[in-house]
Parts: C-alpha cells; structure tokens; sequence
C-alpha cells in the first residue's frame, strides 16, 4: 500500500470515528428523550459507553504508536495522528458530559439549566479540553460520582496518550530497532 493511500485510509477511518461518536451521543440522547430508563440507568449506560470508548482509544492509541515505530514513520506524522485521537477523545468525553448532565442536571457544577444545548456542548468540551491537557477543572467540576468516574477515565486516558505514548515514542522506536538489528544478526 503506498503513503498515499495508507493516508487517505486512515483520514476515512478516523473521520468515521468521529462519525460515530456523535451518532452513539445522539443515540443516546434519543434514548433519553424516550425516557426508557431511568436517570440512574442512563448515568450507568453513559458510563459503561464512556468505559467501552476509554479501552477503545487506549488500544487504538497503543496500536499506532506501534504502527509507528515499526514502519519507521517520521515524527511529525506521529503527532498528527496522534493529534487527531486526542480531538477525538475531547469530543467523545465532551459528549458524555452532556449527557450526565442531561440526565441529572446536578452533575457538574457551573453549568446553568438555562443555556442552550449548544452552550452546553461548548462549556462540555472545553472543560474536556481542560482535562486533557492537564489544566484542571477551573470553574466546571464533577459533582456526581458517575461524573466523576468519567472525569477519571479521560484524566486516565489523557496520561497514558500524552505521557506515555508521545514521550517514550522516540525511546520506543529505538528499542524495537535494536531487537530488530539482533533478530537480523
């Protein structure tokens, strides 16, 4: 396969990740909207789908940075790729945010009932952004535990992509070409 392809694969397989983490956010909007369950299920729902994605982008994660050193890619692209996961993560976290605090209104502090839903996106992925990046929860916390749970998988996430992945990439790279030059010898 050449880079170009290899590229344009991974921008259509990315591009529809994000495709589906807004639709699984609006699904499960959709199924709030239907009020099939409780706020106390639907809490628990958003968590397990917040957990599924959790393991789904550390493995994802994990098998770039792999990818990576074993096709020698250069470091810029690593860290577009890299960059592209990280937007992703934002955005899906951002969505399970909404929807704990569609569920139970008290979920987070600082989030005011009357803002529009698109207020609500907004304040939600910045406070993700935030979490991410290790600047810390400002004016927005965590009120509930499954809010709470949910902040913890990001900040969890956010560490092993950015400390582990992105810091050791070079240590990484240079260790599996030293196995490779012994299996070679």
């Amino acid at each position: 396969m050449s880079k170009e392809s290899s590229i344009s694969a991974q921008i259509i397989r990315q591009g529809g990740e994000v495709v589906v983490i807004v639709l699984l956010a609006a699904g499960l909007q959709g199924v709030w909207g239907e009020h099939w369950l409780s706020a106390r299920s639907f809490c628990l729902v958003v968590l397990a789908a917040a957990f599924a994605k959790t393991v789904f982008f550390f493995v994802e994660n994990l098998q770039h940075i792999l990818m990576a050193t074993q096709n020698d890619m250069p470091y810029h692209r690593v860290l577009g790729l890299m960059g592209v996961n990280m937007a992703q993560i934002t955005l899906a976290f951002a969505l399970d945010y909404w929807c704990l605090e569609t569920a139970e209104p008290a979920s987070f502090s600082a989030i005011d009932a009357a803002w529009s839903q698109g207020e609500q996106l907004f304040e939600f992925f910045f406070f993700s952004v935030l979490n991410f990046s290790f600047f810390g929860f400002g004016d927005v916390t965590p009120q509930t535990i499954p809010a709470k749970l949910v902040t913890m998988m990001e900040v969890l996430l956010a560490f092993f992509t950015v400390i582990f992945l992105l810091s050791d990439f070079i240590s990484l790279k240079d260790s599996l070409r030293k196995k490779q030059g012994i299996r070679m010898k």
